[in-house]
C-alpha cells in the first residue's frame, strides 16, 4: 500500500475526484490503521461555485481550502455530523473534493454510505482538520494496485446542496459501483 503523494492533490479537482474512487482512505486510531475503500465523492471548486464553502471568501472556516492542497478540510454539519474533504488545486485557489461513501476493508455493521457515517465509523473529528495527508500518522490516502474502471465511475449531480441554484445541477459527484453492487438479482 502506497501513501499518495502531496503531487497528487495539486491536479485539477475533478481529475483528483475520479482517481480518488477505489483508492483507500485510512486512519490511524488507537494503534489499529482502519482503512476504507473510496466509493464516492463530490467536487467543489473555487468562490465561484455557490455549492462551495468558499463561496462567500476567505472564513476562519474556509481558510484550509485557500491553503496547500493535500490537507483534510473537516467541519461540521447539523451541529453533529464531521465531513472530511481534501483540499486540491493551488494555493490561494480553494477546491476540494468530500468523500461521501466508503467501503471499510475492516470489521464493522456500521453503515458508511454518508459523510457522516463514515467519518462517525473512522473517527474523523475536527481533531483532524488541516491534516496534511502526505505526511500524516493519522490520516491518509493510499493506493494498493486497485483500479477503477472509467466504465464504472458514474457522473450526478451533487447531493443536499440546491441552495447553490443552478451549481446544484453540476454532474460534479462521481460514484463507483463494483459489479456486485450493480448486477440485477
Amino acid at each position: 500500500m502506497r501513501r499518495l503523494p502531496s503531487s497528487f492533490y495539486t491536479r485539477d479537482t475533478h481529475l483528483v475526484a475520479r482517481e480518488l474512487l477505489g483508492k483507500l482512505l485510512v486512519r490511524r486510531w488507537r494503534g489499529r490503521e482502519l482503512a476504507a475503500r473510496i466509493l464516492e465523492v463530490e467536487a467543489y471548486v473555487g468562490e465561484d461555485d455557490r455549492a462551495c464553502h468558499a463561496s462567500h471568501g476567505l472564513t476562519a472556516r474556509t481558510k484550509v481550502m485557500y491553503g496547500e492542497a493535500g490537507h483534510a478540510y473537516v467541519y461540521m454539519i447539523y451541529g453533529m455530523y464531521h465531513c472530511l474533504n481534501i483540499v486540491t488545486e493551488q494555493a490561494n485557489f480553494p477546491a476540494a473534493v468530500l468523500i461521501r461513501e466508503v467501503a471499510p476493508q475492516f470489521a464493522t455493521s456500521a453503515e458508511t454510505d454518508g459523510p457522516g457515517k463514515l467519518t462517525r465509523e473512522m473517527h474523523i473529528t475536527r481533531s483532524l482538520n488541516t491534516e496534511y495527508l502526505a505526511a500524516s500518522d493519522k490520516l491518509w490516502l493510499a493506493d494498493d494496485g486497485f483500479s477503477v474502471a472509467s466504465s464504472r465511475i458514474i457522473r450526478t449531480p451533487r447531493i443536499n446542496v440546491a441552495y447553490a441554484g443552478a451549481d446544484a445541477k453540476l454532474p460534479w459527484r462521481y460514484l463507483y459501483q463494483p459489479k456486485r453492487l450493480t448486477q440485477s438479482a
